[in-house]
C-alpha cells in the first residue's frame, strides 16, 4: 500500500487528543542521575570484587530510578525512557547473577510504574546492529537486547511494543538481513522491538517497509526525516504521510510513539537543540512523543506552555 494512501482522516475524537510528552533518561537538573562503571575498571577487579561493585551500583541505580519515577509523577510525565546502561554489564554472567538477586525490587519498579500510569521504554546503544556483515556483532547485539528484555521481564512489563525497545536500521543496504534477523529473535525481544528512521542510512519510507515485513512497530523521527530528505519544513506533506503510515504498524494505534528534536544551529542541523522551537502539525494526532532535546524537562515545560494548550479542547 503506498504511504500516501495512509493519510489519517481527522475526526473530532482525534482532534481532542493531547499527546503525552516523554522524558529521556536524565534531567537537566540533578533530580535524575545515574551511576556508571567502565568496563576497564570492572575487568581490573577480582570476580568477588566485580560482584560487590555491581551489587552496590545496581542497588543505587534502583534507588535513583525510584527518584525518576517520583519526578515523573510530580511533573505529570507519563512516558519515561530508561537509560540502557541502568544496569551495566547485565549482559555478562556476573551482571545477570546480580540482577537475579533483585527480582523483588525490580518487580516493585514495574508495579509502581503501572500504578502511576507511566510508560517505560528504552533505546539501546548504537552498537546494537542486527544486520551487520559480522555474525559476531549480530550475536553480541542479540545478547545485549536479551539482557535488556530480561530487565523488563523482571519488572513485569508486557512483552509488547507498549514497552518499547527501539533501535535504528543499522548497516545500509541490508534490509533483508535485518528482517530475517528480527523474525528469528526470541519473542521477549521481538515483541518489544521497534525500528526508527535515521538521517543517513534508512529513510522513513524504507524503515516503514522493513517494519511491515518484519511485523514490528515503527517509531517515526521527524527530525531525522527532515535531514534525510533535506526538507524545508516539519510540515512537508511527507511528514504527515509518514506519521500516518507508521501508525499502521502499531498493534494498538493508541500506543504509537514518535520522536521530536530540532537542529541546534539550523533547521537541518543533525545536532539536537536545547529546546523544541518547531513542532510538526501532524504530531497533534500522535499519542506519545519522546522529546529528544538537550534541556530535557525544560523542553517539555516549554512545549506544555506553548504547544499543548493549543491542542487542549478546554483551552480558551
Amino acid at each position: 500500500m503506498p504511504v500516501s494512501s495512509l493519510l489519517l482522516q481527522t475526526s473530532p475524537a482525534a482532534q481532542a487528543l493531547v499527546p503525552e510528552l516523554g522524558l529521556v533518561c536524565i534531567t537537566t537538573s540533578q533530580a535524575v542521575r545515574y551511576k556508571t562503571l567502565t568496563r576497564k575498571r570492572l575487568l581490573l577487579m577480582s570476580p568477588a570484587e566485580q560482584t560487590e561493585a555491581l551489587r552496590s551500583l545496581y542497588a543505587e541505580n534502583l534507588r535513583r530510578l525510584h527518584l525518576a519515577l517520583t519526578f515523573c509523577q510530580e511533573q505529570g510525565i507519563r512516558l519515561y525512557r530508561l537509560p540502557s546502561s541502568l544496569f551495566p554489564f547485565a549482559d555478562m554472567d556476573v551482571g545477570r547473577a546480580v540482577l537475579e538477586e533483585l527480582v523483588e525490587p525490580l518487580a516493585q519498579v514495574g508495579q509502581r510504574a503501572g500504578e502511576l500510569g507511566l510508560r517505560l521504554v528504552l533505546h539501546p546503544e548504537q552498537f546494537v546492529v542486527l544486520n551487520s556483515d559480522s555474525p559476531t556483532v549480530i550475536e553480541n547485539s542479540i545478547t545485549v537486547l536479551s539482557a535488556l528484555a530480561y530487565q523488563f521481564d523482571l519488572m513485569g512489563l508486557p512483552q509488547s511494543p507498549w514497552t518499547v525497545m527501539n533501535i535504528h536500521g543499522g548497516k545500509g543496504n541490508r534490509a533483508e538481513r535485518l528482517v530475517q534477523t528480527i523474525r528469528d529473535l526470541p519473542e521477549t525481544i521481538r515483541a518489544r522491538l521497534t525500528l526508527e528512521n535515521d538521517e543517513h542510512t534508512y529513510s522513513a519510507a524504507e524503515i516503514f517497509d522493513i517494519c511491515r515485513a518484519a511485523q514490528v512497530a515503527m517509531v517515526f523521527d521527524a527530525h531525522h526525516h527532515l535531514v534525510h530528505e533535506q526538507l524545508e519544513s516539519y510540515d512537508d506533506p511527507s511528514v504527515a504521510e509518514m506519521v500516518a503510515a507508521a501508525k499502521t504498524t502499531w498493534p494498538d494505534p493508541s500506543w504509537q510513539m514518535v520522536h521530536i528534536s530540532n537542529g541546534r544551529e539550523s533547521l537541518r542541523d543533525p545536532r539536537h537543540s536545547d529546546v523544541i522551537w518547531t513542532m510538526p502539525e501532524a504530531f497533534r494526532q500522535v499519542p506519545w512523543i519522546e522529546v529528544e532535546a538537550k534541556s530535557k524537562e525544560d523542553a517539555i515545560a516549554k512545549l506544555r506552555q506553548e504547544w499543548l494548550p493549543v491542542l487542549s479542547p478546554n483551552a480558551p
